[in-house]
């Protein structure tokens, strides 16, 4: 029995594929600055970086883990 439902699940997702659909969880969107919390501070976060704070103390001052801070960094101030 186990595996009839794994043979006919194969073949109707060879089908799809053979079809053209896409197969799988779709990736997701880009990240939106305005969802992140540091959004509003960019300005402070950028004038700190220039001073040569450490992101560690940026992430103290922002009230923020460091790692929401570096993400933020990553995705919208170093390009």
């Amino acid at each position: 029995e186990r595996n009839l439902i794994s043979q006919r699940t194969k073949e109707a997702l060879a089908r799809k594929k053979a079809e053209g659909v896409v197969l799988g969880r779709p990736k997701g969107q880009e990240p939106k600055r305005e969802h992140y919390k540091l959004a509003k501070k960019e300005n402070l976060v950028k004038d700190l970086l220039a001073e040569g704070v450490s992101q560690r103390q940026i992430a103290k001052i922002c009230k923020v883990d460091r790692n929401t801070l570096a993400r933020f960094i990553r995705n919208f101030l170093r390009h």
